[in-house]
């Protein structure tokens, strides 16, 4: 079954759904990330949820409402991961959702509200509990079921005649804008620059984003064109009612095994694929050996080294690829692997928020680079953009990916769509400012190009 195909026959009109696949299977997959696709979904309309603000951290339940405390991670650690455990050979998601950039006050940083349409704000988290998972093991050709709810439908789709194709639907073209010019953003890369002079930072992630308005949208067509025309090893669709989230993600942020085994798997480092065979093999050199891109990964590498630390047996960090570049359909990227093994599963919670946000979309250090960030991107929020979309699993394991090359539908009151795509870089000492801003477009495109759309014009050059 095509896990799309068969996501769409379970889930219509579901509000509550996610889909966590890896799409690159006809690359090569050395560190096992292409084996499983996760259906999870609700067939009540009212799941489990729980969500975060500036506020608080709630957990919603049928017919109750329970505010946990102040701090995500805090009350995240006293629901998961689950004091019994189940025991299987798959992933079994618990809670499926996102952690949002805003969810660094946690860690120390200063508090934005993610704002999406006039006195509203998305939250800084939220997850659901899925009554229903799908799991497809691509590796043994076999799906498992779990499922708490009503089944009915799922067993006479899977037992019957999976879809192994969709049809697709009509897309409008989305026209975006740029919320920086390129004149704009090469000033702030300079300003950058002047806080590295200083001793401030020494890598800085900047970050500008597009947006389009559209009055008709169909959120889950424009993911099935990106899955379909970029392929991507951490590729998710979410819905959590007026909010869908379409991604193409290369970049796993955390991952935790139920035996305790933390990963993360940082990327910093870019280059357009070629127009041939000759200047393809030329760019992806260029990557591997050019001595600033292997610097910002580096750096990258060594924060993440101690965020892992932190809650990690003494002497278990491991740097087990350093430097490595792997290709995709519009880009070459620089990737490395970090291993360490948690100390104990009571500390899983804080040892995601020790790594959050996302190392290799802040910059180091990393509190001092996020205040530097706010400053520079004039106190933006970046809501889901930079943040991180996964999975609690049941056995306490956890994966998730940085929420990078998506494209984030909110749903207004209005019923027509807001859309937005966040893109950015590392700057460095020896960054050029036309080379940065020719990055950012470069990609942008995987998910322009699936829409039919293009770099804004107005603020390209």
């Amino acid at each position: 079954a095509d896990a799309a195909a068969l996501f769409e026959a379970l889930t219509e009109r579901l509000p509550h759904a996610a889909l966590l696949e890896s799409t690159s299977q006809h690359l090569e997959d050395p560190l096992g990330r292409n084996r499983y696709s996760l259906l999870a979904f609700s067939t009540a309309q009212q799941p489990p949820l729980l969500t975060a603000d500036a506020s608080g951290t709630t957990l919603r339940l049928p017919g109750a409402r329970v505010q946990l405390g102040h701090g995500f991670f805090d009350s995240l650690a006293g629901l998961w991961p689950p004091t019994a455990p189940l025991d299987t050979e798959y992933p079994l998601p618990l809670w499926v959702g996102y952690l949002g950039y805003e969810l660094k006050r946690e860690v120390g940083a200063a508090n934005l509200h993610a704002h999406i349409a006039e006195g509203s704000c998305r939250p800084d988290a939220q997850f659901f509990a899925p009554d229903t998972i799908v799991v497809i093991d691509h590796q043994l050709s076999r799906m498992h079921l779990h499922s708490t709810g009503k089944p009915d439908a799922a067993i006479t789709i899977l037992l019957g005649n999976p879809p192994s194709h969709r049809a697709s639907a009509a897309l409008p073209v989305p026209q975006f804008s740029c919320a920086d010019t390129a004149s704009g953003y090469q000033e702030k890369i300079r300003r950058a620059q002047h806080e590295i002079y200083e001793g401030n930072t020494y890598e800085v992630c900047l970050t500008t984003e597009l947006t389009a308005h559209a009055e008709d949208f169909n959120p889950f067509e424009a993911y099935c064109r990106m899955r379909q025309s970029s392929p991507a090893p951490f590729a998710h669709y979410l819905r959590l009612t007026d909010l869908e989230v379409a991604s193409i993600s290369p970049e796993r942020f955390l991952a935790l095994s139920k035996n305790g085994r933390l990963r993360a798997e940082p990327i910093k480092g870019t280059r357009p694929r070629g127009i041939d065979e000759e200047t393809d093999l030329a760019l992806k050199h260029d990557l591997a050996t050019h001595p600033k891109d292997r610097a910002e990964n580096i750096m990258i590498v060594d924060l993440l080294r101690n965020d892992l630390s932190h809650h990690a047996v003494p002497g278990s960090v491991r740097v087990t690829r350093l430097c490595s570049v792997e290709s995709y359909a519009t880009v070459h990227q620089m990737v490395s692997t970090i291993d360490a093994a948690l100390q104990s599963p009571e500390l899983a919670a804080d040892a995601l928020r020790e790594a959050f946000p996302p190392g290799s979309m802040t910059g180091a250090p990393k509190l001092s680079t996020m205040n530097i960030l706010d400053e520079l991107e004039e106190h933006r929020a970046r809501g889901l953009y930079s943040g991180a979309v996964g999975y609690l699993g049941a056995d306490g394991a956890a994966d998730f990916s940085v929420v990078i090359r998506t494209l984030v539908c909110d749903r207004l009151p209005d019923q027509s769509w807001r859309l937005s795509l966040g893109l950015g870089g590392a700057i460095t000492a020896d960054s050029v400012p036309q080379d940065e801003w020719d990055e950012v477009i470069t990609k942008s495109r995987g998910v322009l190009q699936a829409l039919g759309a293009s770099f804004p014009a107005a603020t390209a050059r």
